[in-house]
């Protein structure tokens, strides 16, 4: 019982954490999520960072409010999504773009590890233990 509710506030704490960033996209932060964006994208880097905004608060709320039944496949979206939006993360190390603190090359390198924090948090969160292989 404590690990369910362990796992459920982890799921929905990622889950908010998610549509503060889309809202983040959306408004307040949206140049300087724009250094994140690669250069090989092939849209604007501000189109990049509206549409990617949309989808992180699609995929907070689906965090948030999925039934307990499609929650894995969510865990698994969220997931994808953090390994997708992980060349942002080299591009801005690479290209040394400051933005949001990571002002320093140690910062922005520091910053890459985070992200299977978040791949981790995202599975972990949403995966149910009670799940059986079938023969």
């Amino acid at each position: 019982m404590i690990t369910s509710l362990i796992k459920n506030t982890a799921r929905v704490l990622l889950g908010t954490g998610l549509v503060v960033a889309g809202i983040g996209h959306l408004t307040f932060a949206r140049k300087p999520f724009q250094a994140q964006v690669p250069d090989w994208v092939p849209l604007k880097k501000d189109d990049t960072v509206v549409y990617s905004g949309f989808v992180e608060i699609a995929m907070g709320a689906g965090l948030i409010f999925a039934p307990v039944k499609y929650q894995k496949f969510v865990g698994l979206a969220a997931a994808s999504l953090f390994v997708a939006v992980f060349p942002g993360n080299v591009s801005q190390y690479v290209n040394k773009r400051s933005a949001f603190g990571l002002d320093t090359d140690e910062k922005r390198f520091a910053r890459l590890f985070f992200q299977p924090v978040l791949i981790i948090w995202a599975l972990t969160s949403t995966m149910n233990r009670q799940t059986k292989c079938r023969r």
